[in-house]
């Protein structure tokens, strides 16, 4: 399995970072164009991770997320697949 590393400066307190990235609500558009409302669906959400599908444009990709080191956010890619 690959592992990707990524890295952005910002001026986010890491609290506010960690709260955009998890915030599975509607409207996260607005923050990930590619993760339209319409694709978004939770399966599982806990205190510090959640199981997530989302996507746009045809295209998805089921994600978990963890959270509970407050220095980083893993995502896991779990599956992926065309919107038919």
């Amino acid at each position: 399995m690959s592992t990707i590393h990524l890295h952005q400066t910002t001026t986010l307190t890491p609290d506010q970072y960690v709260a955009g990235l998890t915030d599975f609500g509607p409207g996260r558009s607005k923050l990930f164009p590619n993760s339209a409302d319409d694709y978004l669906k939770v399966h599982q959400l806990g205190r510090t991770a959640a199981d997530v599908t989302e996507g746009s444009g045809g295209v998805w990709e089921r994600l978990q997320y963890d959270w509970s080191d407050p220095n980083h956010v893993r995502l896991q890619h779990m599956g992926r697949g065309l919107k038919l």
